[in-house]
């Protein structure tokens, strides 16, 4: 639909025109009929009471008021076949036909105009097209060509409309799922031990009125937890953390390793291949956030004083490599990503992001000597 300032400009123009046709037709002395004066005040007429219903609209309402442009169009080249008001009035339908209507319409009001042209001639007998069978020719090209360009303008603008209300639902997608994994890291990270921190206190409580030494030891071991504690929810904010504006994702891994080694005390160690960054963003800030998992994982869970990080390109694929020499997986042996899938093993958020990156992976787990985690994105 036309927006109302389009609708609106269409009809103040048509009542313009009626009060020019009306004008043109009235001033010469001689020559006036009172049927065509009654013709031109029946247009007029119609042009205000439209202009006066601008706001009510629908395409019943168009298509009458596009039928009465095309009327008073051949009643007016028979009117008044000369002059410049001819041409006008030909103009305006053809421009009313373009915006309001599709290239179908467009076509009937050109082939309705250039009929009436053509009768004009043969009316005239002049031997050739006149200056107004000129004017439809030339125009009715023109408009033919700017319907057609219209439709596929309106064709495209609905596809733009239809992939952005898709991207709408898959970022309302992507945010649901990203909620539920933060959601689900609280639950099993900070809060489990917000819970034991609580339990402890009462424990301590009853304890002070028994042994005050079990107490004080019940303090220290206290004191240890909340300095894991603290130790866990930064890990659990890095996380929560986008990548650094600008820099490269081996520049944003080195520094997260850093900054992990910093937080944990866990010795770290991270090395690069000379490549450069993939070209879609989205795959670096998915490579990190596996990366981010892993090492909060080996945090919470291995029990492990050292760990290596690498990434490295080869050919058209970004390998991804984490080991630790901490107390591995309860299972022994390689399993790929499939194999875990049906095992109902291995680090679930981790496997998501893998396959919705169409990449592979493999889990080496040696229980009590550490595991080994390598992906591999395609790029």
């Amino acid at each position: 639909m036309v927006p109302y300032r389009g609708r609106l400009a269409l009809r103040i123009a048509r009542t313009m025109l009626a009060l020019s046709c009306v004008a043109w037709y009235w001033f010469p002395a001689a020559g006036r009929s009172l049927g065509i004066l009654a013709g031109l005040g029946a247009y007029l007429i119609f042009a205000v009471v439209t202009l006066a219903k601008v706001r009510i609209d629908s395409s019943r309402l168009a298509l009458i008021a596009f039928i009465v442009d095309a009327a008073f169009f051949a009643f007016w080249t028979w009117a008044a076949p000369t002059g410049p008001m001819s041409a006008l009035v030909f103009g305006f339908l053809l421009a009313a036909a373009v915006v309001v209507h599709n290239v179908v319409r467009v076509s009937i009001v050109v082939t309705f105009a250039a009929i009436v042209a053509l009768l004009l001639v043969l009316q005239e007998n002049s031997g050739g097209p006149n200056a107004l069978a000129w004017t439809v020719i030339a125009s009715s090209a023109v408009v033919i060509a700017l319907s057609f360009h219209k439709s596929y303008l309106e064709r495209r603008l609905s596809h733009t409309m239809r992939h952005n209300v898709l991207i709408r639902s898959q970022a309302q997608s992507a945010r649901e799922a990203e909620r539920e994994r933060i959601a689900a890291d609280f639950h099993d990270g900070p809060l489990q031990s917000f819970i034991s921190f609580q339990m402890r206190l009462e424990i301590m409580r009853k304890l002070l009125a028994r042994d005050v030494g079990a107490a004080a030891e019940e303090l220290r071991q206290l004191q240890d937890l909340c300095r894991a504690q603290v130790s866990e929810l930064r890990s659990f904010v890095r996380s929560m953390r986008p990548a650094d504006d600008g820099a490269s994702l081996s520049a944003s891994l080195s520094r997260m390793v850093e900054q992990f080694q910093r937080d944990t005390s866990i010795s770290a160690s991270f090395s690069s291949g000379d490549f450069h960054d993939p070209d879609e963003t989205e795959v670096s800030l998915e490579v990190l956030q596996i990366v981010r998992e892993a090492l909060n994982n080996i945090q919470k869970h291995s029990g492990a004083t050292r760990i290596a990080i690498s990434i490295s390109k080869r050919e058209e694929r970004l390998d991804i490599s984490v080991e630790d020499n901490g107390a591995g997986f309860s299972f022994s042996g390689a399993f790929s990503l499939d194999e875990l899938e049906l095992l109902r093993q291995g680090p679930v958020s981790i496997k998501r992001r893998v396959r919705m990156l169409g990449g592979e992976l493999q889990l080496e787990s040696r229980p009590g000597q550490g595991a080994k985690l390598q992906v591999r994105i395609p790029l």
